[in-house]
């Protein structure tokens, strides 16, 4: 048996330039690429590199507005700062570690700091246009994926600052689109963090006066249990409030920059407040008992931030903690002093809190010992050989069906691989569990057995699939289901969606087919293509899994199969969207519905 020789000599070295480099590895840049369906894709952090720039600026003192527009994929930032010096303009935007962020004296708390961002932006744009405006006069230059096109330098009488004009390269950022939606999200945070700063976009304006806790306010809305809590001084800022969720909500911000994944500043903040409640309390709460129903917010500025990544999502600068611990301590005792009527609902809240866990584990208690005298087994698993194991890596292969009825179960369970595919087996609709707490998971039967059967009661860790697939009818009631189900992993287990466990299985609506071919379809558009496709075509539209016959169903969780993974682009919007759509709120949904309907009128002939 031969091998093939690999030649390791002197030319397979290669020496990339900053710009090749940058286009060769993009991700390490700017993380993910994506499509602009995520807020963290990469055409976002293109825009998010050029507003930290503008951001800068206002920090510093110069420019309260910064305009923003975006016109199908150019996205312009103009900010009123002071411009960069118009003799190293071109430097600035195309040449890597050059620029004026290393010197405290010009950005003391910039988020910029390793003279990366805006030349990433340049490197990864088909047009990038970039203009300051400096003691009358101007420098232009233009780029075209790094390259340098074009120079231009004159007078005028527009304002200081700097203006850049970009389109995201669609030979990187492959069939792209921006979703408004994402960038509001940012913009609004920008505001939050920037009290005082206007940003207009696309004319429509957006400022904040009071901060985070404009910020907290917005987020809790009709939930919170006591006014938002409130302190802002030049270094820190922290908000929070309690209210009846389940979990606990944190933002967190260095200079300016959302780090969603946190870091020492928001763990500082979790435990400052903790002793600070036990402090004023005189008590000795756990850290889960303060913490569940918690929604805070923390900024502070730094000289010298570390992050983690060039996408500045997580802080590392270990040696700030035990000061920062004193100083959120320091100011949550303050605050709650100052506000005795509310420091008496926060602390009747976090004692509701405990008595409730301990009923929790009473009636956890009684569950397992029901269980365990009733059956050894759970009734609706049909189960697998291969489990997840999650602390060896083993077992990403494994995978279970979630799905309604005897009769999909029958196909599914026919024509499974019994070695990595399980069938779990719902008896009807699951019950809608938005709005009870944590007892019913143990009440409840059904919850309870699929609970059991995912392993999912303590941790994540000990999950028993790699996959968790939704297998419903593609009908209203289906639909129906798999919002519940979905509903109920938030509400309970929302680790195995945000770790990336949870996908809907994609079966075909129709089948078209004549006697020499077959086609699968899953859509209307598709149905209607495969039709021109065969002669004499034979449609059969597919209302339920258990149409489908075994040999037909084996393609469809085979090796091909369609899936969807369930992802939650913005874990702080989850809270309030599925109490509207799933709380005791019918009053309201109906005339939502009302208010959206689309009543197509009649064909007349």
């Amino acid at each position: 048996m031969s091998s093939k020789k690999h030649n390791y000599d002197e030319s397979k070295i290669k020496t990339l330039s900053s710009l090749e480099h940058i286009r060769t590895r993009t991700g390490m840049y700017i993380g993910r690429l994506g499509d602009g369906s995520h807020y963290d894709d990469g055409i976002y952090i293109l825009i998010k590199e050029v507003i930290d720039n503008a951001i800068d600026e206002f920090i510093m003192g110069y420019g309260k507005q910064v305009e923003i527009s975006l016109d199908n994929s150019v996205v312009r930032v103009r900010d009123f700062g002071r411009g960069i010096p118009l003799g190293k303009v071109i430097e600035c935007v195309s040449r890597i570690n050059t620029g004026a962020k290393y010197n405290d004296d010009v950005f003391q708390f910039s988020v910029g700091l390793n003279g990366v961002g805006t030349k990433a932006v340049n490197a990864l744009s088909e047009e990038f246009t970039v203009t300051s405006y400096r003691d009358g006069q101007f420098f232009r230059a233009d780029f075209s994926r790094g390259e340098l096109k074009s120079e231009k330098r004159g007078k005028q009488n527009a304002p200081d600052g700097t203006e850049i004009v970009f389109t995201p390269d669609p030979t990187i950022f492959k069939s792209f689109l921006f979703r408004e939606e994402h960038l509001l999200r940012r913009i609004h945070l920008y505001t939050y963090l920037n009290a005082g700063l206007r940003i207009k976009y696309n004319g429509q304006v957006f400022t904040s006066e009071n901060g985070l806790k404009d910020l907290l306010e917005e987020d809790v809305a009709e939930d919170a249990l006591y006014p938002v809590l409130h302190f802002r001084e030049k270094m820190i800022e922290i908000a929070f409030t309690h209210t009846n969720r389940l979990s606990e909500d944190h933002y967190a911000f260095v200079n300016g920059q959302y780090t969603s994944d946190g870091g020492t500043h928001l763990s500082a903040f979790r435990e400052g407040m903790l002793k600070a409640i036990n402090d004023v309390g005189k008590a000795k709460f756990d850290g889960d008992d303060v913490r569940e129903g918690l929604v805070g917010a923390i900024a502070i500025r730094l000289k010298d931030p570390v992050f983690e990544s060039q996408t500045k999502n997580k802080l590392g600068n270990t040696e700030i903690r035990t000061e920062l611990v004193a100083k959120v301590r320091e100011i949550v005792a303050t605050l709650l002093h100052k506000n005795s009527e509310v420091t008496e609902r926060l602390l009747a809240k976090i004692q509701e809190t405990q008595r409730l866990r301990k009923e929790l584990q009473d009636v956890r208690k009684l569950a397992r010992e029901r269980s365990a005298a009733i059956s050894l087994r759970i009734p609706q698993l049909k189960d697998c050989k291969v489990h997840l194991n999650l602390e060896k890596g083993n077992g990403q292969e494994s995978m279970i069906f979630i799905t309604e009825g005897q009769s999909a179960a029958g196909s599914i369970t026919s024509c499974r691989d019994p070695n990595v595919q399980a069938v779990f087996t719902l008896k009807g609709k699951p019950l809608n569990v938005w709005d009870l707490n944590r007892t019913i998971v143990y009440k409840n039967d059904e919850i309870f057995n699929l609970m059991r059967t995912l392993n999912v009661e303590e941790s994540l860790q000990n999950l028993r699939y790699g996959k968790v697939i939704l297998a419903t009818d593609a009908d209203v009631d289906g639909l129906h289901i798999r919002n519940l189900l979905i509903t109920c992993f938030l509400r309970f287990f929302p680790d195995i969606i945000t770790a990336g466990h949870v996908f809907i299985l994609e079966t075909p609506l129709f089948r078209v087919r004549d006697k020499k071919q077959t086609f699968y379809c899953y859509s209307e558009a598709e149905r209607d293509v495969a039709i021109r496709k065969v002669k004499n075509p034979e449609i059969t539209r597919f209302k339920g899994l258990g149409e489908i016959s075994p040999s037909e169903f084996k393609a469809f969780i085979g090796p091909g199969m369609k899936l969807t993974q369930v992802s939650v682009d913005d874990g702080h919007v989850v809270q309030p969207l599925l109490q509207f759509y799933m709380g005791k709120n019918t009053p309201a949904r109906r005339q939502f519905i009302m208010d959206h309907l689309v009543v197509e009128e009649p064909v007349v002939a």
